[in-house]
């Protein structure tokens, strides 16, 4: 606890001979080695307590400036130790300055009345006219709010979830604001009922009001010039840049807003990007990506999205207003000039070409283009497992993690193929087996979900998904065998079997937390009794969750190997593993050779075009070349090859580890 004094007669004439008053000079504390030396031209009222002015800040183009108090009015400050505070043009009222902060050029910082800073504020999610509102706070996760906003069917849990959010907003309710240590505020506007961490650099805003930025050294935060937020809470490591405009948004951690971007009533989870476009009650879920002037994000729910230049949503049919929604599920991506009338749910890992507004749901037809031809919507199911942008899509997001924060807010899977997906392709499979039983084999086109589907595009479909699926399947299983060698055919089945029940079932994707839906079923019913009744402990069961994944996958895997290639758990021998290895091969080098032609398109003499602008032939080659290098040597493309090296490597490891037993 740090001792403050009374000024004595001494300082008190010193400071005012400096050009300082105060109301009260009796009220103004300092600390045992106070200097009145660095103190000139302030204005104290109400209570105010100063630290120790010893040290000096280096700024930018080589100006030392000392720490102390210049032209500054104070009620009810205490100044950290080392802060420099410098021209404020009104006041600075009812706030806790840590050490080493510099505040200069700056209008007016104030707290007026009991403030939540942020927390509590009620953002109107995917529905405009409200009916799934979230309630932000400092801790709050994708999950969280995937449950609050989507949930509704269960009354009594979003009851609970509201009171836990209310009560961590009251616990943190205060009349005094806080700015962290080794913050810096420079040529800044209004800052009124705003919380702001350490390490943050806020940096020629315009105004912030009723918010939380929660920087800290391990990630800290950037506001930067033109930005207006209000009712907002920002989280670490994020950077909000060049004129954003929030209203009512929550910001994760490690989020790039920026280039005059605006939001209202949306949520932005763990490394969404956000520039030049426009947001309205979307729930962006973890590495949403829009980065043109030309697109609006409406009403929806998105992850690992990438958004197309022009991409737009309509989310009312002129009747009663705006009140539909809509979900693009994990990994899908929209083109240039795409249009999606809600409501509608396009399925994970899909592409979205032209115009869209007869209300489709393909979310059991995962990896598929939608494209519009003569306002129909064409259907094409499983194209996407096949190319090129998809692999690397997957490969490039966990290297995107811009998090350095220790306390990570939201569990990410990264997984491409994971129980989440591979249900749905089961489910796609026997779709469109169905759809061509009763059909016929020989239909030209073929309707599904107010979509159609060519002859081609459905048995193409099939071949996928079995592809996938026995890749996935023998992945698991040789992951499962590896590193063991085995004498007896009862110590595999010993070693297949679970480590744990828990896993059988429908698995969900909770806004990038893959997770089986008992074990959301089981922290709602923990909810819903008032056994969890904290948000640390919500957030707590997921980190569970998310930390044991690769078991419960394993427990759906093994379920869906007996039920898929027709084994008996009792009676599974060797030989029926190495015929499961063996299909693995060919499914695994399948998909990579289709990947590396796909690849292969990048590389056309079509792609050449404009290269080698007035040149011959050979020189627009060798154009092409210089910029964008030879197909062979591409990073892509090798790692293609070596990775049909290293799993048929892998893959002829187990079968030579246990053919003995076959």
């Amino acid at each position: 606890m740090k001792i403050y004094r009374n000024l004595t007669e001494d300082e008190v004439l010193q400071l005012k001979s400096q050009s300082c008053v105060a109301d009260d000079w009796g009220k103004v504390l300092v600390s045992e080695e106070f200097d009145t030396a660095f103190v000139h031209h302030t204005r104290f009222s109400g209570e105010v307590k100063l630290g120790v002015f010893r040290s000096s800040f280096s700024l930018p183009g080589g100006i030392e400036k000392h720490a102390g108090l210049r032209h500054v009015t104070l009620h009810n400050v205490t100044v950290g130790d080392n802060c420099c505070i410098e021209n404020i043009q009104n006041y600075i009222a009812n706030y806790e300055i840590g050490d080493d902060t510099f505040i200069e050029n700056v209008d007016i910082i104030l707290v007026e009345g009991l403030s939540k800073f942020g927390n509590g504020v009620e953002v109107a999610v995917l529905n405009e006219t409200g009916g799934r509102e979230v309630l932000i706070n400092d801790k709050l996760s994708a999950h969280q709010a995937y449950i609050l906003a989507l949930y509704r069917h269960r009354p009594e849990l979003i009851c609970r979830m509201k009171k836990m959010t209310d009560y961590y907003s009251n616990k943190h309710a205060s009349t005094v604001g806080s700015i962290g240590r080794k913050v810096m505020i420079v040529n800044t506007g209004s800052i009124k009922n705003v919380k702001v961490g350490d390490f943050c650099t806020i940096e020629g805003v315009c105004r912030l009001q009723n918010g939380s930025i929660n920087s800290n050294e391990s990630a800290p935060v950037h506001i930067g010039y033109g930005v207006i937020c209000q009712d907002f809470i920002i989280s670490s490591g994020s950077h909000v840049d060049d004129g954003t405009m929030l209203s009512r948004c929550f910001v994760g951690q490690a989020c790039q807003l920026g280039h005059n971007y605006s939001a209202s009533d949306s949520l932005f989870f763990s490394n969404c990007q956000g520039e030049n476009g426009e947001a309205c009650a979307i729930f962006a879920g973890p590495y949403t990506v829009t980065h043109h002037k030309s697109t609006l994000l409406i009403a929806g729910m998105f992850s690992f999205m990438n958004a197309g230049s022009g991409s737009n949503q309509s989310n009312h049919m002129y009747k009663l207003g705006p009140i539909h929604q809509g979900m693009l599920e994990r990994g899908a991506k929209t083109t240039s000039d795409s249009y999606i009338l809600w409501p509608a749910r396009v399925g994970a890992f899909s592409l979205v070409m032209g115009r869209h507004v007869n209300h489709a749901d393909t979310s059991n037809l995962p990896f598929s283009y939608l494209i519009e031809q003569g306002n129909t919507t064409y259907l094409v199911p499983g194209v996407n497992l096949r190319s090129v942008g998809t692999i690397r899509d997957a490969q490039k997001w966990p290297k995107r993690d811009k998090r350095t924060d220790p306390n990570k807010l939201d569990c990410v899977n990264y997984n491409l193929l994971s129980p989440y997906t591979i249900q749905k392709m089961l489910k796609g499979r026997s779709i469109l087996k169905e759809l061509r039983r009763v059909s016929g084999e020989t239909s030209e086109i073929y309707s599904y979900q107010s979509a159609k589907m060519k002859n081609s595009s459905l048995n193409s479909g099939i071949k996928y998904y079995e592809i996938a699926l026995h890749k996935f399947l023998g992945n698991s299983i040789i992951k499962r065998l590896e590193g063991i060698n085995f004498q007896t055919n009862e110590e595999i089945r010993e070693r297949l079997r679970p480590d744990a029940e828990i896993g059988i079932g429908e698995w969900v994707d909770i806004s990038g937390l893959i997770t089986p839906k008992s074990e959301i079923d089981k922290l709602i019913n923990g909810i819903e009794s008032g056994e969890i009744d904290r948000l640390k402990k919500m957030n707590m069961c997921f980190s569970e969750m998310h930390k044991n994944y690769y078991t419960y996958e394993w427990t759906w895997a093994y379920n869906k190997i007996q039920e898929f290639y027709g084994l008996d758990p009792e009676t599974i021998t060797a030989k029926d593993v190495v015929d499961i290895v063996n299909t693995w091969k060919e499914a695994v080098v399948g998909l990579d050779r289709m990947v590396y032609n796909d690849a292969r398109k990048e590389f056309s003499l079509s792609s050449m075009t404009g290269f080698g602008v007035d040149g011959s032939m050979d020189e627009r080659k060798l154009d092409f070349e210089q910029v964008r290098g030879d197909f062979e040597s591409n990073p892509f493309v090798t790692a293609v090859l070596e990775h049909i090296d290293d799993k048929t490597a892998l893959g002829d490891e187990l079968i030579n580890r246990i053919g003995q037993l076959a």
